[in-house]
């Protein structure tokens, strides 16, 4: 079975999740939607890709900008619609899809009652099959999620108190800060992070979060205490086991920082920098009997993109989990140990 999808906003998440579906062989990507003339809706006119909301064919005709058909075209051709659109936004596209009838996957932006179901492929995968609607959680929820409910199936979790530096804006955006300035987000604790994280994963998690004046990863910062004395190499085993959680060693490797890793992402040929692997420290795994500390990166740009792929899948086919990964993750090239970043760079190409 092909799905046949849409993606209903074409920028940062949009037009990599549809670069996404267009490698998969079991997707047909039908068209995406622009709301204003620029260079990506050029880009996807000249693939016939481009739809646009049926109040805005004049300006994209002003700009000499050739379409495809409206929006509610699309969604006539279509199973599935991933909604990538500012936050807030989706929520009332929502009435569009439930008017034609169509499957529809959310990004965090959106609250959780929007879908009634808020998804991360490693815990409710099969818990998504044949639903209308799913929200994939945000970045940051996604890189908790992966490696929490790693550990919670594989060891158990009590309890988790994690703060996430997050950064101040994404590389193109000029009028996002702060510039000189450390900025609780929000002063008012917990941080919703935690609460997002039960949308999906019943634990006790309680979160912080500052902003801080970069544009290319966030950070956490986790304290778990488990339900048994475990050892750093028991950890370490989950972890590497686990899809979509890249270790970074602390022999040899030089990478310290989140600018190295984005260094690394770039010698390893990825678009944009790309790395939709979460990144663990290995030193700063740190165990001592139940409790465990670590931090890893977050590339806040990318990380939800085998999310969303996956999501299609759940909700609009039988595919399992593991197949569903599998697939995923050989598509996009991602990488599941060091020794596999260094075979990618090693070819020079």
């Amino acid at each position: 079975m092909t799905v046949k999808v849409a993606i209903n906003g074409f920028g940062t998440i949009g037009k990599r999740v549809a670069e996404a579906v267009l490698k998969q062989d079991d997707m047909e990507l039908v068209g995406v939607t622009k709301t204003r003339p620029d260079y990506l809706a050029k880009a996807a006119s000249l693939r016939g890709l481009l739809y646009v909301p049926e109040e805005k064919l004049q300006d994209f005709e002003k700009s000499g900008i050739e379409v495809a058909g409206t929006l509610d075209e699309l969604l006539r051709k279509v199973d599935v619609v991933v909604d990538a659109t500012p936050g807030g936004i989706g929520k009332e596209y929502k009435k569009v899809y439930e008017k034609y009838g169509v499957k529809a996957i959310f990004q965090g932006g959106e609250k959780h009652e929007v879908a009634g179901f808020s998804f991360s492929t490693l815990c409710n995968y099969e818990e998504a099959h044949g639903k209308q609607y799913a929200r994939v959680v945000s970045c940051n929820t996604t890189g908790l999620l992966r490696v929490l409910c790693t550990l919670h199936k594989e060891i158990g979790i009590e309890k988790v108190r994690a703060t996430i530096v997050r950064r101040g804006a994404d590389p193109h955006e000029t009028k996002r800060g702060p510039i000189n300035a450390i900025v609780p987000n929000p002063v008012t604790l917990p941080s919703h992070h935690g609460i997002d994280v039960r949308t999906v994963l019943d634990i006790d998690i309680a979160t912080t979060a500052v902003v801080v004046p970069t544009t290319i990863m966030h950070l956490h910062v986790l304290n778990i205490v488990l339900k048994e004395n475990v050892s750093k190499e028991k950890i370490l085993e989950a972890l590497e086991a686990a899809p979509r959680i890249l270790v970074i060693p602390s022999e040899f490797s030089g990478i310290k920082d989140t600018a190295k890793i984005i260094e690394m992402a770039r010698d390893m040929g990825r678009k944009r920098y790309d790395l939709n692997e979460l990144a663990v420290f290995e030193e700063s795994i740190s165990v001592n009997g139940k409790e465990l500390f670590l931090m890893q990166a977050v590339h806040q740009e990318s990380i939800v993109v085998p999310e969303n792929i996956d999501a299609i899948r759940a909700l609009a086919t039988n595919v399992s989990k593991e197949e569903s990964i599998r697939k995923t993750d050989s598509t996009l090239g991602l990488v599941k140990t060091f020794d596999d970043v260094l075979k990618v760079i090693s070819r020079f190409e």
